[in-house]
């Protein structure tokens, strides 16, 4: 993980990501609200997951990634409201081999935690951009 800067959110981001690697879902599924909106563009059309056990369908395709990498190239966050916004240079291993991407994440949190995710990809394995 490179780029992440020294603030809570950058803290949560870490966490958020290293539970991705050890392919730990509920401490991962533990930063969202009970009621969050995930809204994925990673198959280049909107796919909405609300709520906990939406969240926990699509986190499993996620824990299938090896070898992830990020690299931010943009990070901004704003306390009040607690919002995040940033673009990721992602390498990562998949069952599909080696893939290189452009990640967009934004996150408003709520109390601390996750209520809305949107989770865009900018530039997909295949190397069309969105």
């Amino acid at each position: 993980m490179k780029n992440i800067p020294d603030s809570p959110l950058g803290h949560m981001y870490r966490e958020h990501i290293q539970h991705i690697l050890d392919k730990d879902i509920e401490p991962l599924l533990d930063q969202y609200t009970d009621d969050a909106l995930l809204i994925s563009s990673f198959t280049k059309k909107p796919l909405y997951y609300r709520g906990r056990d939406e969240l926990r369908e699509h986190m499993q395709g996620i824990l299938g990634i090896d070898g992830l990498e990020t690299d931010i190239a943009f990070w901004a966050e704003t306390e009040d409201p607690q919002t995040l916004m940033i673009v990721e240079d992602i390498t990562m291993t998949t069952s599909d081999g080696d893939a290189k991407m452009r990640f967009a994440d934004s996150w408003v949190l709520r109390d601390g935690k996750i209520a809305i995710h949107f989770a865009g990809m900018t530039q997909y394995p295949d190397g069309s951009v969105a």
